[in-house]
């Protein structure tokens, strides 16, 4: 069949790719405090050298193919919920980043674009839940929901720099995202909706 070996050298490449990613996940698991050179992800993904590089690209890049292993692992997650959810997009996306401390940690400390992190596809979920909302009558018509969003996102992004740092610890992560999408929300909120989005936040305050 035409292009069944152009097909085969892609899967290949990809499967090597993989392995690549895998290999620095395990390594940072398995010696968080230690350097992850190319050689020692070579050796783990049984690789070239050389391998790491044409496939991945230098240290830079290890970190963003690392990011583009977590929005895809998150995309698998986000697939299930159900729409004009973003609670659940919040939830999932900060629950993604706990499951794996370690390597999550690592990724955003190492990573110089690590403020990017959010913005394939939980950002694009995010607007799509806010979307659907909107539809629903929940958010004013005069919204623009992808702005919102994008709100949303910066303030959550802000949050996993904290949880990074240690400054907050997973349940006040959680906490912190979810208390920028209650605002936007509320702020946004169709006056026969308004009472059930202020409802969070006047839980929160009677809480705290």
């Amino acid at each position: 069949m035409p292009g069944t070996g152009e097909g085969l050298r892609k899967r290949h490449k990809a499967q090597r790719r993989a392995r690549i990613v895998d290999a620095v996940r395990e390594l940072l698991r398995e010696q968080p405090e230690s350097a992850v050179s190319v050689e020692r992800i070579a050796e783990r993904a049984e690789v070239a050298p050389a391998t790491v590089y044409n496939l991945i690209g230098a240290r830079e890049r290890i970190w963003e193919a690392l990011a583009a292993g977590f929005m895809e692992d998150l995309e698998h997650r986000l697939a299930g919920l159900e729409a004009g959810d973003p609670h659940g997009v919040v939830r999932m996306t900060v629950q993604l980043f706990v499951d794996d401390p370690v390597v999550s940690r690592h990724m955003v400390r190492a990573w110089g674009q690590s403020g990017l992190a959010l913005d394939h596809s939980p950002l694009t979920r995010l607007r799509e839940a806010m979307g659907e909302a909107q539809t629903r009558g929940l958010l004013r018509a005069d919204v623009d929901t992808g702005a919102l969003a994008a709100v949303v996102g910066a303030a959550c992004v802000g949050a996993l720099h904290q949880w990074v740092a240690a400054r907050i610890d997973d349940e006040r992560f959680l906490s912190h995202a979810l208390f920028a999408l209650d605002v936007a929300l509320a702020a946004a909120a169709t006056e026969p909706s308004r009472e059930k989005l202020l409802a969070p936040l006047r839980s929160r305050k009677a809480e705290g």
